[in-house]
């Protein structure tokens, strides 16, 4: 996708998203959508941007504990974080099958969970974001105020 073409949808991302939003802030930052995670206490960020070829969401942290929380959880309970995510976009309605969920420490020393969306429409990102953020908002230290 030509830069262009990608800003334009991130800026109509950040306007669908509109001011009633799951998130604790949303910006346009270095030409991806990046939206605060409202809950934990240590900083972490859900992702809208481009990598390579492809368009990818994902939820990144600088904070190894944090990252370490959901891993813990993940393998206490057995389930497995493609499943969780894939109940979630069926609620949002996403119909294009489930999502691989990469996971890895990235150069920029974030530890990042992301998965490639195909079809980077406005309508799939948007379920595919919503979907991270309800997945991934029950995990680990993500809403340390909920209990289990």
């Amino acid at each position: 996708m030509e830069t262009q073409a990608f800003s334009q949808l991130v800026a109509t991302l950040r306007e669908r998203l509109g001011e009633d939003h799951p998130f604790a802030e949303v910006r346009i930052e270095d030409g991806r959508l990046v939206c605060q995670a409202d809950g934990p206490e240590e900083p972490a960020f859900y992702r809208v941007e481009q990598d390579g070829d492809g368009v990818w969401v994902s939820l990144v942290t600088p904070d190894r504990w944090l990252s370490e929380s959901i891993e813990a959880q993940l393998m206490h309970t057995g389930d497995s974080i493609e499943e969780l995510l894939d109940e979630e976009l069926a609620d949002q309605g996403f119909d294009a099958g489930p999502l691989a969920v990469q996971h890895f420490r990235s150069e920029d020393m974030l530890f990042t969970f992301r998965s490639r969306v195909d079809d980077p429409s406005p309508d799939s990102l948007l379920q595919v974001l919503l979907a991270y953020e309800a997945c991934f908002r029950q995990l680990g230290d993500m809403n340390p105020g909920e209990e289990d």
